[in-house]
C-alpha cells in the first residue's frame, strides 16, 4: 500500500528564509547542529562528531533533505545554514498517535544556537505548514515535545496546535499535540498569527536532519 503523500515542495521562501534542498555547503552546519550539547539538550545529548561527518560522508550532503518535506532552512539573503525542518509522517510503531492507524503529518525542526531568538523557528515552521495546506487535504498534523521545554509548547501553542496527551518515551515526559492542517492556509494564519517566535519541538528521531532542538 503506498504511504500517504506529504509535501511535495521542494523550496519555500519567506520573508527571511528559504526552505530548500541541501548542498555541499551545508555540511559544516549540520555537523555543528548535532554536536552542539544545547541544541541537543532535550534530545538525548550531542552526538560524537567523528559519527556524524562518517554518517554524512557516507550518505552524501545532498541525501539529507532526499525525503519529500525534509529541508534545510537558510538565510534568504545569504542562503546561510541555520537548521533543519521536517514535514514527515509519524511513525505508527511511535507512541503518541490521535488516529487508529498512525501515519499523521508531524512538524519535527532543529535551529543553530545563534539563530535562536530571532522568531526564525516560528517563521519557518508556519511556512511550511501553509505550504502543505495549500496541496494536501485537512487532516491532523502532530507536534511531540518534551513536556520540560516549555519554551518548545509555547511555540506550538502560537502556531495553534492544542495539548492532547502525555506519554513516556526515551526516558522523559512527552506532550503530544495537534492542530488541523487546514488551519494553516494563507487566510487563517493571517487572521491568527500573533507574529514571530522563537522556540523549539524536541523529539529525536534516528534521522540527523529530524527532531528537533532550538530553545531561542
Amino acid at each position: 500500500m503506498n504511504s500517504p503523500p506529504t509535501l511535495s515542495a521542494t523550496e519555500i521562501t519567506t520573508d527571511r528564509l528559504r526552505l530548500r534542498t541541501a548542498r555541499d555547503s551545508d555540511r559544516d552546519g549540520l555537523v555543528g547542529l548535532q554536536t552542539d550539547p544545547q541544541v541537543r539538550l532535550y534530545l538525548g545529548g550531542p552526538r560524537p562528531r567523528a559519527a556524524v561527518e562518517q554518517y554524512l560522508d557516507a550518505i552524501g550532503i545532498t541525501s539529507v533533505t532526499r525525503n519529500p518535506g525534509t529541508f534545510v532552512i537558510a538565510d534568504k539573503t545569504t542562503d546561510r545554514f541555520l537548521g533543519t525542518l521536517v514535514l514527515d509522517r509519524r511513525s505508527a510503531d511511535l507512541p503518541g498517535h490521535v488516529t487508529e492507524e498512525g501515519g499523521e503529518l508531524e512538524l519535527t525542526y532543529l535551529l543553530r544556537r545563534d539563530a535562536w531568538g530571532a522568531g526564525l523557528a516560528f517563521e519557518a515552521a508556519a511556512a511550511a505548514l501553509r505550504a502543505a495546506a495549500g496541496e494536501l487535504p485537512d487532516q491532523p498534523v502532530l507536534v511531540v515535545t518534551q513536556t520540560a521545554n516549555e519554551r518548545s509548547l509555547k511555540l506550538a501553542a502560537r502556531l495553534g496546535f492544542q495539548r492532547m496527551s502525555t506519554f513516556e518515551a526515551h526516558g522523559a515526559e512527552q506532550a503530544l499535540a495537534v492542530a488541523n492542517l487546514h488551519s494553516f492556509t494563507v487566510r487563517a494564519a493571517r487572521d491568527t498569527s500573533t507574529g514571530p517566535t522563537g522556540v523549539g519541538l524536541v523529539l529525536d528521531t534516528p534521522e540527523l536532519w529530524s527532531g528537533t532542538g532550538d530553545r531561542s
